[in-house]
């Protein structure tokens, strides 16, 4: 008897999983007499903690994930079967055990899921067996899909997200029915939140029962307004599906079939969100070295982390001065998560008004987002930095402007910032403009740097000044 295995890695769902798909389809076709069974594995690989990448937040999120996950399959016959290790040897040590003659597993862009993916293939071969890698499982469209003339990646989205949607097109396949999995094969228990320390008070729920009806309940109250809604600081009118699509408890190719299917102005607009995703990971496919390098260099002489240590660990705490700045940081220590408009606008403020590298502040980002991946969070860093796919390099967000314009009357502010809470309408973006004896009331720190001289010193590091 063989058992393929299905190994989990970032797609921890039974909907919409072709690696799943596979395994079965490849396990009816054995031999008459087999028992036509599967092994659904997840390693926790310890190399992942020996990086630093295991956050608090994103274990302790994980932990739900497994744990829904294993339900899901149970409700179905079978179960999840845990190790912990190194992935390639645990999964070489789990084939030798079921006689697997194949794996699957979705297809990664990141340098240590290409490095896996390889070490992976080639101990599987030596040993007589298989790997197959499935392609859009944890993107809508596969990193290379569609490439421009001359070149192995689009550099510039409008372009991308043409060819993109011209061939996109799969339809989302449904749940199996029924998973056997053999009884025989030792798992560990499974993580649970709780064993986790340092996560953050408002860290949401973890899973594919919960991401799936988080989409549902959005996609009926909040897709329809997203286009004119999503900048909305104070009404929080994203989806907040990115931690499930880091996780893969959501397909991104279901999300957009849904959204299309829907359909509407909103529709399209969160679909070009989707597509912004895949677009980052085609460019980190193909320029692994961006996880950590410029992808445009500027020459940036960054301001070292001991020069400029007052002001970032003002930035990391929320005590900035700029109250918009302040709040966005409250809500990523808070929550683990942070409103889109807000990571451009603390983004922005780090690189451009401190001129602060990047690096710093995408560091900062993955000890804290549930919804912490490579390859949006370091290009997303790197456009507003002005090192990566924008074509306006030199861009500053200035965060009272932004805080008027996408926080009007100051509500998302004086959630996140409650020793302003006296202060009422749009006059709390400015505190240190009240009078005197008002401005004394309120225990909050006078702007760290004048956005006038943080303009200055960017433009001359730049060498626009004048």
């Amino acid at each position: 008897m063989t058992v393929p295995i299905v190994l989990f890695t970032a797609d921890l769902r039974v909907h919409d999983h072709p690696p799943l798909r596979a395994a079965l389809a490849s396990a009816k076709g054995s031999s008459k007499g087999s028992s036509k069974e599967v092994l659904p594995l997840f390693v926790r690989d310890t190399a992942i903690e020996a990086a630093g990448f295991a956050a608090p937040n994103r274990r302790a999120f994980l932990a739900d994930c497994l744990t829904d996950l294993d339900a899901a399959l149970r409700d179905r016959g079978g179960r999840l079967v845990v190790r912990s290790g190194s992935t390639v040897e645990q999964v070489c040590r789990v084939a030798a055990e079921v006689e697997a003659h194949e794996v699957h597993m979705a297809a990664g862009v990141s340098r240590f899921a290409l490095l896996r993916e390889a070490r992976l293939r080639e101990a599987l071969e030596s040993a007589g067996r298989r790997l197959r890698v499935h392609d859009a499982v944890t993107t809508a469209v596969p990193p290379g899909a569609v490439t421009p003339a001359g070149s192995d990646h689009f550099a510039v989205f409008t372009p991308y997200f043409r060819r993109w949607s011209q061939v996109f097109g799969r339809t989302p396949s449904a749940a199996p029915g029924a998973v056997r999995v053999p009884s025989d094969v030792a798992s560990e228990e499974l993580p649970s939140r709780a064993s986790v320390t340092g996560v953050s008070e408002g860290l949401a729920a973890g899973g594919e029962t919960e991401g799936r009806k988080r989409a549902t309940a959005w996609r009926r109250a909040g897709l329809a307004e997203y286009e004119d809604r999503h900048d909305d600081l104070a009404g929080d009118a994203t989806s907040r599906l990115s931690p499930h699509l880091h996780f893969g408890t959501l397909s991104p190719a279901e999300l957009v079939h849904r959204a299309r299917r829907a359909g509407g102005a909103g529709a399209e607009a969160f679909v070009r969100q989707l597509c912004w995703r895949d677009f980052h990971h085609q460019v980190l496919a193909a320029r692994p070295a961006a996880a950590v390098a410029d992808y445009r260099t500027r020459h940036d002489r960054w301001r070292s982390q001991p020069a400029a240590s007052r002001e970032i660990a003002a930035w990391k705490a929320g005590r900035t001065g700029y109250p918009v700045v302040d709040a966005a940081m409250r809500q990523l220590a808070h929550e683990g998560w942070m409103h889109n408009r807000g990571r451009l606008l603390v983004a922005s403020f780090l690189t451009k008004t401190l001129y602060v590298d990047w690096r710093i502040g995408a560091r900062h980002f993955l000890d804290l987002l549930v919804d912490g991946d490579i390859a949006n969070n370091q290009l997303n860093w790197q456009w507003v930095a002005g090192t990566g796919t924008d074509s306006r390099p030199n861009r500053v967000l200035n965060p009272v402007l932004q805080g008027k314009r996408y926080d009007p009357d100051g509500t998302y502010v004086r959630r996140w910032v409650p020793e302003l809470a006296g202060i009422a309408g749009a006059a709390v973006h400015e505190p240190w403009k009240l009078p005197g004896p008002e401005r004394a009331r309120y225990d909050y720190p006078d702007p760290i740097v004048a956005l006038s001289d943080g303009r200055d010193r960017f433009q001359r590091a730049r060498g626009r000044a004048g």
